[in-house]
């Protein structure tokens, strides 16, 4: 057999990209299980599959331990800036509880949203302050918060408008989440990366969808929802492909990660998705990177 065929070989072309428990279905011990067999080495993991387990918070972390994954980041706090009196006590507590999770599980990074609260103002001194404030909370247990600009977002809706406020807060553990379906979604170019430093993304999340547009911010939230596919499976496969190679061009060398929800893998056997998210990592590192040599009969999606 030829090295560059050996799971060894595969396993390393791919190490750089991961999954994320939310896309796939079952109890927390058979996801990594998935993942694992399929030949990633890191996972992203989603509160629920935590607090969700049936022997409680410990057996979950030591699932994720004993699995030999390697811990993408952990996700997700929503709605923390921009808040004040009580609703801004609340969501301190919420975060802490957050970080203490990430902690305990092992992840180096917290994933942040963008606010889609109401009773949030879109004040830039109080957002500031409060993504400050939220790194500040995670510093000591040596968690980075990647702060996320989601499509339907109250105040910030797009990439460049969450690099912003983290420019401007400007600490050491705060940075940049990048979703490829909510650059997608707002139709927002590459321009917009433009005065982004690489060393400040945290995270990159990946997904593409099954249309060309989201006309509103409620189609945005239902395919978000529910209709995202792996890199590769949809109509964005290009555009897609130009990101990645962008953010390779930036300076960018952190990990990708496959956010996908999808109410039909919800229904499919892990195995069966599984091996497709492994298909797009291979298309990404091979075709889209360049990283090694095709392999003979790996899926050919995109020229």
């Amino acid at each position: 057999m030829r090295s560059f065929t050996t799971p060894a070989a595969l396993a390393a072309r791919i190490a750089g990209f991961g999954v994320d428990t939310i896309t796939f279905a079952g109890p927390l011990e058979a996801k990594l299980a998935a993942a694992r067999q399929a030949g990633f080495q890191q996972i992203m993991l989603a509160a629920r599959d935590i607090v969700g387990h049936p022997q409680g918070i410990e057996a979950a972390i030591a699932a994720v331990r004993a699995s030999g994954l390697r811990v993408t980041g952990f996700q997700v706090l929503r709605d923390f800036e921009g808040l004040s009196g009580h609703l801004h006590d609340y969501k301190v507590d919420i975060a802490k509880q957050m970080i203490g999770m990430a902690r305990d599980l092992g992840a180096k990074v917290l994933l942040a949203c963008s606010s889609t609260s109401q009773h949030a103002t879109g004040e830039r001194e109080a957002q500031v302050r409060d993504l400050r404030k939220l790194a500040m909370l995670a510093l000591p247990h040596g968690l980075r918060v990647a702060y996320e600009a989601l499509s339907w977002g109250r105040h910030v809706s797009a990439v460049d408008e969450a690099w912003s406020l983290v420019e401007e807060a400007d600490y050491p553990n705060l940075g940049l989440g990048v979703d490829s379906y909510h650059i997608f979604a707002t139709g927002t170019p590459l321009t917009a990366l433009e005065n982004v430093d690489p060393d400040k993304i945290f995270l990159v999340q990946l997904a593409d969808f099954m249309w060309q547009e989201t006309r509103t911010s409620q189609e945005r939230i239902e395919t978000a929802r529910h209709f995202r596919v792996f890199p590769g499976e949809g109509v964005h496969s290009q555009a897609l492909a130009t990101l990645v190679r962008h953010l390779d061009a930036m300076g960018y060398r952190g990990d990708y990660s496959f956010e996908v929800f999808n109410d039909d893998y919800q229904q499919l056997p892990l195995a069966f998705v599984a091996g497709r998210a492994h298909a797009s990592a291979l298309w990404l590192a091979e075709e889209v990177l360049r990283r090694g040599v095709p392999l003979p009969g790996a899926p050919r999606r995109v020229r």
